[in-house]
């Protein structure tokens, strides 16, 4: 581990050669006291993890790092800020491949050309539910190379034909645009948050499937609500709120 002396767009930042996950040891030092805002990037993980405890391959060269963070909100408006770190990873994207269209996939996927090249996974505890303890944002963000034997098409900056920039660049970058966003979001709001969201979101009034618990509804994606609960519209008329699940294409 790097000295954690070391900052990244005025954050303090751990840096680890390889670790176990970057998620989990922002809940480690979480439960040992230490406050946040905190960065920790690896440059390879060895139980990386997505959404539902998937597998998250963590190659060297892509970047790997979670911000921890104990918020002075309500936990319903923390969930809020998988939107704002969703345009701060999608920022970086869209910096580093420019030619790509670059979109953003309800809850928290990030698509080039169509195909995810990068996920946001949010971790936290409370102590009675309605303060949250600590939050862990994690990003993974395909740099150098994108996984295999994924149920969603995936890239990478480099698949992409561009050249990818080294991960603590990349972070660099991604610091700088998480602190954008989320300055708007504790001034102003979700509005603006939720606004400039559905202005890069990816199948917008198409089609789409939903997958809730163990049933997939079909319907048309019609946006989000206040609270970043999807909208879709089922074929019957009926509007259905979705505030947990997967979509497909």
């Amino acid at each position: 581990m790097t000295d954690s002396s070391a900052r990244v767009q005025s954050i303090p930042l751990r840096h680890f050669v390889e670790i176990d996950s970057t998620n989990e040891e922002a809940r480690r030092l979480a439960l040992a006291g230490v406050g946040g805002p905190l960065w920790l990037v690896a440059d390879r993980q060895t139980k990386g993890r997505g959404r539902r405890g998937r597998n998250w391959q963590s190659p060297e060269g892509n970047l790997a790092a979670t911000l921890l963070l104990r918020p002075a909100r309500p936990t319903a408006q923390c969930a809020q800020l998988s939107f704002v770190a969703a345009l701060g990873a999608s920022d970086v994207v869209g910096h580093c491949a420019p030619r790509a269209e670059v979109k953003v996939k309800w809850p928290n996927d990030i698509l080039a050309d169509e195909k995810k090249i990068a996920g946001i996974l949010l971790e936290s505890a409370s102590k009675d539910g309605a303060q949250l303890d600590w939050l862990a944002i994690g990003f993974g963000i395909n740099l150098a190379s994108p996984p295999w034997d994924t149920e969603f098409p995936a890239t990478s900056i480099a698949g992409l034909g561009e050249k990818p920039p080294v991960p603590l660049v990349a972070l660099d970058s991604l610091a700088a645009s998480w602190s954008k966003w989320y300055e708007v979001w504790f001034e102003r709001g979700f509005e603006p948050i939720r606004d400039a969201w559905l202005a890069r979101a990816a199948r917008l009034g198409a089609g789409i499937r939903a997958r809730v618990a163990d049933i997939e509804v079909v319907g048309m994606f019609e946006g989000i609500d206040a609270d970043g609960a999807l909208n879709l519209r089922e074929s019957t008329g009926r509007m259905r709120r979705i505030s947990a699940g997967e979509v497909f294409f």
